[in-house]
């Protein structure tokens, strides 16, 4: 059986009547380490200065009652045990003391070998109830253990999913070099929409990786299309049309990136039904593919391509007004506005020849307070 070291039991004995006190701890004191108080209020400043594993205390006393005890006791030592003593006949006294949390109760005049069990019953109590809070702090402390591990390791999973998808898309950007560094710049821009417009942690991911891997079906757009450096033909144009279909087709069957093939297959689609590949309208399309068609279209606008120069962000803003209700869904385009054009261009500067760039790799003649991006950004 479990019991706590007697040699280290500490007992605090309250009783008003000396002979009780003398008595008690004459006999627990062969075992355990005894103390005395005459009253409650004398208890109550012993167990402000030292800790009980014990208090035997008499309910009827001069002053503060033990009954009166019981609360403030179990206030300043909660892990101290409490056996009540009762004059005989007095029945209610003990089972309101029971009830108020003493763990047993004596009735005078008490037989010693009584006494000696219900002490020792109490020190077991005390000892398993150590026991076990030890045992819940050990598992309160491993799981919180395990959890950091198991959150590292998932933080490690997403980490190399992101640098894989990463490497895809920049393999992919050699097949087209007008476009170097765009998937990057629309992850970026597509993130800072969905925090405006109060995306979950789940939705944010599935548009970064979306936004990352938007293009993925032109994989299987041949280069003689892709390449292309005069107008497509209307054949041409179908084949082109195709690879939204191309890309979900390619991401299907993964569950991480279930979110982002819709981004990948509707990102073509426009509000007004007027889009490829599904003719898709308002809501039906889906929310993150409306984001990042916001923020595709405006990183394409100003920057240059082969058949005209960046247009200015005033005329990039200006085209998307325009177009709200028609190609963008109008509630993205507004909460685009409200994001400052400082935001915009510190995000461009931040974001150059596809990579991220950190505190320690700023384009020459950019500040550190300049290219510091958002926390949300910088997972990208």
């Amino acid at each position: 059986m479990l019991k706590l070291n007697e040699a280290t039991a500490q007992l605090l004995i309250v009783d008003d009547e000396p002979e009780i006190r003398s008595v008690l701890c004459r006999l627990l004191g062969e075992l355990y380490m005894c103390e005395a108080a005459a009253s409650a209020e004398e208890a109550l400043a012993l167990l402000s200065e030292k800790e009980f594993d014990l208090v035997l205390s008499d309910i009827q006393m001069e002053g503060m009652s033990g009954l009166e005890l019981l609360p403030q006791l179990r206030s300043l030592a909660p892990d101290t045990q409490v056996i009540m003593i009762s004059g005989m006949g007095a029945m209610e006294s003990p089972i309101e003391a029971m009830r108020a949390g003493a763990y047993d109760y004596l009735m005078k005049p008490f037989d010693l070998l009584h006494v000696e069990a219900a002490v020792e019953r109490a020190l077991e109590h005390r000892a398993l109830l150590a026991t076990k809070r030890h045992y819940e702090n050990y598992l309160e402390e491993l799981v919180r253990q395990r959890t950091g591990e198991l959150k590292s390791a998932l933080d490690s999973l997403a980490e190399a999913y992101r640098a894989t998808l990463k490497a895809l898309t920049s393999a992919l950007e050699t097949r087209d070099q007008e476009t170097h560094g765009h998937s990057e710049r629309v992850v970026n821009f597509s993130l800072r929409l969905g925090q405006e417009l109060n995306l979950n942690e789940d939705d944010l991911r599935s548009l970064e990786f979306g936004a990352l891997l938007h293009d993925i079906g032109k994989i299987g757009v041949p280069d003689a299309i892709l390449r292309k450096p005069s107008k497509l033909t209307e054949a041409e144009w179908k084949e082109m049309r195709e690879h939204p279909l191309h890309g979900q087709r390619i991401l299907s069957g993964i569950g991480f990136l279930t979110g982002a093939a819709r981004v990948v297959a509707e990102h073509h689609e426009k509000w007004d039904g007027s889009g490829y590949p599904l003719g898709l309208r308002g809501a039906e399309i889906d929310l993150n593919a409306r984001i990042f068609a916001v923020a595709d279209a405006f990183d394409a606008m100003t920057n240059d391509r082969v058949y005209r120069a960046a247009l200015s962000y005033e005329t990039a803003v200006a085209e998307l007004d325009e177009y709200a209700g028609r190609q963008f869904d109008p509630q993205v385009v507004e909460a685009f506005r409200h994001i400052s054009r400082s935001e915009w261009d510190e995000m461009r500067r931040c974001t150059t020849g596809g990579e991220l760039q950190s505190a320690g790799q700023l384009n020459p003649g950019a500040t550190v307070e300049a290219c510091v991006l958002p926390t949300f950004l910088v997972s990208a």
